[in-house]
């Protein structure tokens, strides 16, 4: 490693190999989230990038990459409407759920007269703050 393109040439290759690596976790990954393949399809995708490893990457991108960014954006879907069914329970109306549970709790100390109206505000404030 004495010149620059020797170093140039290592840092070029170390990209190529951990874009490719990245290439077949996604490939893995897609095999196993794609639900219309069976079992012995999926085995034989394994065995050959297992074995040909480069010709399968790229047979695999070719053939089933459409496939492949549908189920990708499906699961994103999902999981944005999951995260937002989330949000919309706990927000409820712009509080969070322990601090509309808090209020509910002392207001029920307030109606049951154990709590002043002043306890009670300061209660309610130190909640929705």
């Amino acid at each position: 490693m004495d010149t620059f393109w020797d170093w140039f040439w290592l840092m070029l290759w170390w990209f190529c190999l951990f874009a490719y690596l990245i290439m077949l976790f996604q490939i893995v990954a897609d095999l196993f989230r794609d639900r219309e393949l069976n079992g012995w399809v999926k085995a034989l995708w394994i065995v050959a990038l297992l074995f040909l490893p480069f010709l399968t990457a790229l047979v695999y991108v070719i053939a089933r990459g459409r496939g492949m960014a549908e189920r990708r954006a499906a699961e994103m879907s999902a999981a944005k409407q999951m995260t937002d069914d989330y949000i919309r329970a706990t927000a409820g109306n712009g509080t969070s759920h322990s601090a509309a549970s808090e209020i509910a709790d002392a207001k029920a100390l307030y109606d049951s007269g154990v709590l002043d109206a002043d306890e009670f505000a300061r209660l309610k404030a130190k909640a929705l703050a």
